[in-house]
């Protein structure tokens, strides 16, 4: 059987990640070299065909081999190859950062969206309150005398049916007629539609 020929360099064998991975686990520092050295430019790679920006790539390379040195232990054999594991944080990572800033640009364009609102205008506020208090004290005067200390009480003081009842002496019954009546005849002078 003929052996291959290679041009140039001889390959070096590849390292066993799986077993890299296990050292790493108990804080061998060569061992996490290697393991850079070999998936480094795959991880790049990854990040980079997910975010199209060599900065944001490199980056992200940068934190899923931080990754990997933190959570080696982490990595299970029986699951998949060291390899794939490790591109799987990769593309992950990727994704995540290419969902931030996504969020960041929709965070920036609502906050640009609330810097053309139109700024509080306290005057034309209160003058808008005061035509409106001006209004309900016209049409308030348009009620009869009854209507008017009934809505005044349950609604200007915050009476109950029962409460104005028993401060007007009348019936429970007559306050609830003479409220309703009072507040239709305020709704159509308010020209409040229903």
């Amino acid at each position: 059987m003929k052996e291959p020929v290679h041009i140039g360099r001889h390959p070096s064998a590849r390292p066993d990640l799986e077993k890299l991975l296990g050292e790493v686990a108990g804080g061998d520092q060569e061992a996490f070299a290697v393991i850079y050295d070999a998936t480094v430019s795959p991880v790049l790679g990854v990040a980079r065909r997910v975010l199209r920006n060599q900065a944001q790539s490199e980056e992200v390379a940068q934190d899923v081999l931080v990754e990997v040195w933190r959570t080696a232990a982490r990595y299970r054999p029986e699951r998949g190859t060291a390899i794939n594991w490790i591109l799987t944080l990769a593309h992950r990572r990727a994704v995540d950062r290419v969902r931030s800033v996504e969020a960041s640009s929709a965070r920036e364009h609502k906050a640009a969206l609330l810097d053309q609102t139109p700024e509080y205008d306290e005057v034309t506020e209160q003058v808008e309150a005061r035509f409106e208090r001006e209004q309900v004290k016209r049409c308030l005067r348009t009620l009869t005398e009854l209507q008017r200390q009934s809505v005044t009480l349950a609604y200007y003081r915050g009476l109950t049916y029962r409460e104005v009842a028993e401060l007007l002496a009348l019936p429970l019954g007559t306050v609830k007629t003479r409220l309703r009546d009072g507040l239709i005849r305020l709704r159509d002078c308010l020209g409040v539609s229903v």
